[in-house]
């Protein structure tokens, strides 16, 4: 495969790979959260029909208190673990699909790189003005890419840390609500 052309589709092909698996994981984290939304709903649900229905067996204020009191304390634990769940499940994914997207965006640039330098080496006489365009096009698009990267991950980066530190405040309340 000594075309440039080709060299630049490959690659491209190979970016459009990456992509799509990294899709596919990303898919899998959202499966991964739907099955616990799906599993926590059901447990809620049967919890609370199971407590109906023993508020309704109910005798005295003293009985029930204490069945409002045992039904509300674990809630804080759960609660807890099921953002601590939710947060494992969003670090896990987007820390593969961040791995996968830049090794692959690095080989991309890579076999771009070989390219160009083999169209450079290649080119008809009279066409270094030609040449040095588009040479200056590509390093610029290729700096797009690196700061786009870099804008990426320093989002992701954030967004991480906003969603702990909002977990963490939640399970706080849950807890300090489920003292009261």
């Amino acid at each position: 495969m000594n075309n440039p052309a080709e060299q630049i589709i490959a690659a491209g092909k190979t970016q459009m790979e990456a992509i799509e698996a990294a899709m596919g994981k990303a898919f899998v984290g959202m499966e991964k959260l739907v099955e616990l939304n799906i599993a926590a709903s059901k447990a809620t649900m049967g919890e609370s029909f199971t407590h109906a229905k023993a508020v309704m067996a109910v005798k005295t204020p003293q009985e029930f208190m204490t069945l409002q009191t045992a039904f509300f304390q674990p809630m804080a634990q759960k609660s807890a673990a099921y953002l601590q769940h939710v947060q494992s499940i969003a670090t896990e994914g987007s820390a593969e699909f961040t791995q996968q997207v830049e090794a692959k965006m690095a080989e991309a640039q890579k076999a771009i790189a070989a390219s160009m330098d083999q169209m450079v080496k290649n080119a008809p006489a009279g066409s270094e003005a030609a040449v040095a365009a588009f040479q200056s096009a590509m390093s610029t698009g290729q700096k797009a890419v690196e700061q786009t990267q870099a804008a990426i991950k320093k989002a992701t980066a954030t967004a991480q840390a906003n969603f702990a530190a909002a977990s963490e405040q939640a399970t706080d309340m849950v807890k300090k609500a489920a003292k009261v």
